[in-house]
């Protein structure tokens, strides 16, 4: 070893003398990583390539061709590598990588994402008896695009130099069960039989799955057949070894059809990342073991393992990726979160003038009960509480208004826009059909007409709801409940000359992920069957009675996702300044209808004194603009991102996406009232 590091990392002279089966382990394992460095990256001389060779080779094909052209014109140096590869496999444990690489060692989303930033983030070492924890110092997942197409010639010298193709014991004899890596395949597959048995038979997965698929035990009898075919395999016998490996593949098949039958449960009682993230392990493992059955039956297995080599680079890669982990929960997760906001928010979609009324009239009442919030918002300020409890306060004062606003079947319109988006995404249905896609965009219209409605009702009740609560005060007291120095903050605060559209966007996202939150709330109380829970449970019954018990199971199966909603958003308007203000990030919200009743506040409170001048104040013309740059801004980003989620969960192609796009802007060019107005 010390020889090789003398010269040059690229000198393969040097690193052939530097081969020696003697060695201790760490320095074989070292001389291995670099010796697949050598092949990856070493330049190639003019003497070294043939005429036979193309540029479309692969250059560590080309290297590893002329590295077995040496060891057959070096019989000394064959024999050392060979050496170094005999007393690798004598000292090595294969069955961890066949058994266990690319799986989580435990069966928990979060647990996983946890072990693979510690896979990214600490190194590892050669002297190391594991070969799969060996596997990643040999192996970069790129090595893939070189080793599918190592040919067949190729491939067979390199499996008698790595002492594949012959037992240990007994020199380059015919492969026999127990060459050590066919050791560890059955090993191997005892492990994984193992883990898909427990897995299998675990109670969140077990009571998930089709009782029919389960009822020839398929998880029990996998452990026993995988024996059957170990011994059959070590004994020889031929005949009991294709009867065992093809009830086995059967019994496969029932495990992975039991398993799949879990998705159609989670679908129509809540989706859990962890049980998503169990079932896709439970089904890797089961190809796994085909593999390796694969692999212990070919008589030919070169073929084989390479392609159970590739198999092993594929999970390598998606080993330390931390995306590639919650692509698939998140898809699902996502899916789960926009089907139950669709269900929430199909009725804020109107559809014609009665509905427009209606939701005008609604609006209505929303823009009366935010009034009184933004008084309550002016008296804890007034209070000169610290800034965490001034947010949590007024947190708590948004989240009882909005609250009170959806008992009271009222609604605020920035609430609309999360909601309404996974409903529009629901009725995508085939976008090759056009009708359907003008059905889409009709559906758009309904929802812009509806925001229109929402935000006309919020203001046109807010805003003189605020100004006369004002002015009769002044009448009445002699003094306003807002004052001048708070009117001076005011307009100061919601100008359109300051950062207000980046504070109004940034509400966009909290409206956005209050939408996630109720949405997730609704799948974890379907998920946990608290509605079956309240209607049944002895305490519960006994206490409230079986018929009241039953309609508080109605109602919050019915209120949930509601409630989540204007709790969360509430929360968060109030407390996400407060704490990003602690870490140094000065980010403040921006919601239109408060943001319009504070306005009005002001103005109330300069009117007295000012008398008209106050409304022809400059101040106050950019603040009606900036609260119009507030509408735009809280419902475009909290629609864009719930239809951004609302999309992904349906796997809408790209090219699908910008034909919607299109036809929307047509349908903008051609009848732009129609997204304000409803038809007559």
């Amino acid at each position: 070893m010390r020889s090789a590091a003398a010269h040059s990392p690229w000198d393969l002279t040097a690193l052939l003398n530097a081969a020696d089966p003697k060695s201790n382990r760490a320095e074989r394992h070292l001389w291995l990583v670099r010796l697949m460095e050598w092949l990856r990256h070493a330049p190639l001389k003019k003497d070294e390539l043939v005429t036979n060779e193309t540029s479309a080779t692969p250059r560590p094909i080309l290297r590893m061709r002329h590295l077995l052209r040496v060891l057959a014109q070096h019989p000394e140096h064959q024999a050392r590598v060979r050496g170094v590869w005999r007393a690798f496999w004598s000292q090595i444990d294969a069955s961890a990588l066949f058994a266990d690489f690319g799986f989580a060692p435990r069966e928990a989303l979060f647990s996983e994402i946890a072990n693979r930033l510690r896979e990214r983030l600490l190194p590892g070492t050669p002297d190391t008896s594991d070969l799969a924890e060996l596997f990643q110092l040999l192996f970069v997942p790129e090595d893939a695009l070189w080793l599918q197409n190592l040919d067949e010639g190729t491939l067979g010298d390199l499996s008698q130099l790595m002492a594949l193709n012959c037992d240990p014991d007994k020199g380059l004899a015919t492969a026999t069960p127990t060459t050590t890596w066919r050791s560890s395949m059955l090993d191997a597959l005892s492990l994984l039989a193992a883990a898909i048995q427990g897995q299998g038979l675990s109670g969140p997965l077990r009571k998930r799955m089709s009782t029919e698929l389960l009822a020839d035990e398929p998880f029990r009898q996998l452990p026993r057949v995988v024996q059957s075919l170990r011994l059959a395999l070590e004994t020889g016998e031929q005949a009991v070894v294709l009867q065992e490996a093809a009830y086995l593949r059967a019994l496969l098949d029932r495990c992975r059809a039991a398993t799949s039958s879990i998705t159609q449960h989670l679908e129509e009682h809540g989706v859990s990342v962890d049980m998503v993230f169990a079932m896709e392990q439970l089904h890797a493992r089961t190809l796994r073991v085909e593999q390796l059955l694969e692999c212990l039956l070919s008589p030919q297995a070169q073929p084989d393992l390479l392609r159970l080599l590739l198999s092993l680079l594929q999970s390598q890669a998606k080993l330390r990726s931390v995306r590639s982990l919650l692509a698939r929960q998140y898809s699902l997760l996502a899916r789960q979160v926009a089907e139950r906001n669709a269900e929430t928010g199909e009725h804020y979609i109107t559809r014609d003038r009665s509905e427009w009324r209606d939701m005008l009239q609604r609006a209505a009442g929303g823009g009366a009960v935010i009034a009184g919030t933004t008084f309550i918002k002016f008296a804890i300020m007034a209070l000169g509480l610290s800034a965490f409890w001034a947010g949590a306060w007024s947190g708590v004062n948004y989240a009882v208004s909005f609250v009170v606003v959806m008992l009271l079947h009222w609604t605020v319109a920035t609430k609309q826009p999360a909601m309404t988006a996974p409903a529009m995404a629901a009725s995508l249905g085939d976008l090759s059909n056009d009708a359907a896609l003008d059905r889409f965009v009709d559906k758009v219209a309904q929802l812009t007409r509806s925001q229109f409605a929402g935000i006309v009702g919020n203001l046109m009740v807010c805003a003189p709801l605020v100004l006369v609560v004002q002015l009769l005060s002044h009448a009445v007291f002699g003094a306003t409940p807002v004052d001048l120095k708070d009117a001076a903050y005011v307009k100061h605060s919601i100008t359109l000359l300051g950062p207000t559209a980046l504070f109004a966007a940034f509400t966009g996202v909290l409206l956005f992920a209050s939408s996630l939150f109720a949405g997730w709330a609704e799948n974890w109380f379907v998920f946990h069957r608290l509605d079956s829970a309240i209607a049944w449970n002895p305490r519960f019954v006994a206490r409230l009675g079986a018929a009241r018990a039953q309609r508080w199971a109605l109602w919050w199966r019915r209120n949930i996702s509601g409630l989540a909603a204007n709790v969360s958003l509430g929360l968060m308007l109030g407390l996400v300044p407060a704490l990003l203000g602690f870490v140094g990030l000065p980010l403040d919200v921006r919601h239109v209808t408060l943001s319009a009743g504070q306005l009005a506040a002001a103005v109330g409170a300069e009117l007295p004194v000012l008398g008209w001048r106050a409304m022809l104040d400059p101040a106050v013309g950019w603040c009606v603009a900036g609260i119009a740059v507030i509408g735009v801004l809280n419902l475009t980003v909290s629609f864009l991102l719930a239809f951004h989620v609302a999309l992904r969960s349906r796997g809408l192609k790209l090219g699908d996406r910008r034909r919607i796009y299109r036809a929307i802007s047509q349908r903008v060019g051609r009848a732009p009232l129609s997204f304000l107005l409803p038809p007559k």
